[in-house]
């Protein structure tokens, strides 16, 4: 039956009268992040399931690379994901490399995990800040988005840009570090660290965050695998896998750094509070690579001799990067002329996403929000 425009499943069957709504969260709600839409199938309070509908963003991304070039692309991977676009710049950049077989100078491989490091802060700062701010607390939301202003700041002033970068290049990047940048960035790491516990006194251990986390949409390791989770939503289920360890690329070889798994230290192994406790450790981990890439970047050129016109002999490589929503993939396949005939990434945000609707199943209302910002879903991963 229909009652106001929604559709209501009765069930009389014990004699108690229950009924399932259909309601609709977004695609223009704030706690979704981006035009996402769920359908919910609700009983009260109680979701029977959320299910995703997307599609809202598509833009053919994939698409326009065999129209404008490798060299012409790389602005366009900025929008793939753009709260961590560095990585998109340098997932594209590798995969034509390989296709290529082009060699990045050192210095412009160690450049390169600078701006990927500071982004990838940048973005968990992003996820922590509004996971809470979703839940309900507003206060650690301007402590994060204080400090990530800052790291935009340092972005802003190694590429010109605060969101979109364009920095990477077929070869390496497009610009060396400007005068004084070493020192620019280890001092705000300096003040950082003391944010970083200020945030954990504020938040991490705070009782009502836990409460509203602890036990919450629990991915168990063999149902993480099933559903290809990867990044911090896999690591949270006690999977120690990180691709920049485990299949090692640029200079992260000679970088030395943890890979943080979840625990259950509030709750269950794999629940909502330790998705959102790696990201907290991973930003500590990318202190730790960032003062090391000061310490060991040498001199030099920071990008090859690429040609304005390149042409990959024809063939198909793929490679992977870790993003900041986890293992990135980009698949190209060449046919010997100056534009791709084929391009293809594989996104963390759409892989989770088909999680959500098995994930949902018996969760309160209220916690959809919880499961959608512990996810760290960006929504143009997610269409393209």
């Amino acid at each position: 039956m229909s009652i106001a425009g929604f559709e209501v499943e009765v069930d009389r069957g014990r004699g108690l009268e229950t009924e399932e709504m259909t309601l609709n969260m977004g695609p223009q709600h704030p706690s979704t992040h981006g035009v996402l839409r769920f359908v919910v199938k609700a009983d009260g309070e109680i979701m029977r399931r959320a299910i995703p509908d997307v599609g809202y963003l598509h833009r053919s991304i994939e698409k326009i690379s065999e129209k404008v070039g490798y060299h012409g692309f790389m602005p366009y991977t900025d929008r793939v994901d753009y709260v961590a676009a560095m990585f998109c710049n340098q997932g594209w950049g590798m995969v034509t490399e390989k296709l290529a077989d082009i060699e990045v100078p050192k210095r412009g491989e160690y450049c390169r995990v600078i701006a990927a490091e500071l982004n990838r802060i940048s973005s968990h700062l992003l996820s922590v800040g509004t996971m809470i701010l979703d839940i309900g607390a507003i206060t650690p939301f301007f402590h994060a988005f204080r400090e990530r202003e800052k790291i935009n700041d340092l972005l802003e002033e190694l590429c010109g840009a605060r969101l979109t970068y364009n920095y990477m290049r077929i070869g390496g990047v497009a610009w060396d570090l400007p005068p004084g940048y070493e020192e620019k960035v280890l001092a705000f790491l300096s003040q950082f660290d003391r944010m970083l516990e200020e945030y954990d006194d504020l938040v991490t251990s705070n009782k009502l965050f836990r409460a509203r986390c602890s036990g919450v949409a629990a991915i168990s390791p063999a149902d993480a695998a099933a559903y290809n989770l990867v990044g911090p939503n896999l690591r949270a289920c006690g999977v120690r896998y990180d691709v920049r360890r485990d299949e090692p690329y640029s200079v992260y070889p000679e970088l030395e750094f943890d890979v943080p798994v979840g625990t259950g230290s509030a709750g269950a192994v794999g629940d909502s509070f330790d998705r959102y406790l790696v990201r907290i450790l991973e930003i500590k981990e990318s202190i730790k690579i960032l003062r090391q890439c000061f310490q060991q970047i040498p001199d030099g050129p920071v990008v090859a001799k690429v040609p304005r016109k390149l042409k990959p002999p024809a063939g198909d490589v793929q490679i992977r990067v870790e993003s900041a929503r986890g293992d990135m993939s980009w698949y190209a396949v060449s046919d010997g002329s100056e534009f791709p005939y084929r391009c293809k990434v594989r996104t963390g945000s759409f892989a989770a996403m088909g999680m959500i609707e098995e994930l949902s199943k018996g969760l309160m209302l209220a916690d959809l929000v919880t499961v959608i910002a512990s996810l760290d879903i960006v929504a143009p991963e997610v269409d393209r």
